[in-house]
């Protein structure tokens, strides 16, 4: 059902806690299946240069919030940004289609922190970026 690398992400996950003094903070949530991520971003001259979760759901959603802190760490907020939900699922090399979504929350709540961060600096933001599944 899941792939090595998945199961890996799980049980080994990758950048777990927190940023007491994060530069940026995005938490999403999924209502319906209760998984819920918060993503913690370190800014320097516009690269991510420290980034951390916590998550509270399913073996996915542990995964993919691994997984997306691995693909953003040394990214500029530019590129982290198109980070999507399709990218955190291939580079897991897969994903049951019923967990979808925790890629989706993923990527999203990497956006969020991105937006909360550009917010702080007084950017302009194009939009929130919220859960795809719930809305």
């Amino acid at each position: 059902m899941y792939s090595d690398k998945v199961m890996e992400h799980f049980q080994n996950p990758r950048n777990v806690g927190e940023i007491e003094d994060a530069d940026g903070v995005g938490t999403v949530g999924n209502p319906t299946c209760g998984d819920l991520m918060t993503i913690y971003i370190k800014v320097k001259d516009n690269i991510i240069e420290d980034i951390k979760f916590k998550t509270f759901g399913c073996g996915a959603a542990i995964a993919t919030s691994s997984m997306v802190t691995e693909m953003a760490m040394g990214k500029t907020l530019d590129e982290a940004m198109e980070i999507t939900r399709n990218d955190v699922a291939e580079n897991l090399e897969g994903l049951p289609p019923v967990k979808m979504h925790c890629s989706n929350l993923a990527a999203d709540a990497l956006h969020a922190a991105i937006d909360n961060y550009r917010e702080k600096k007084g950017e302009k933001v194009e939009g929130t970026h919220i859960c795809s599944t719930c809305g």
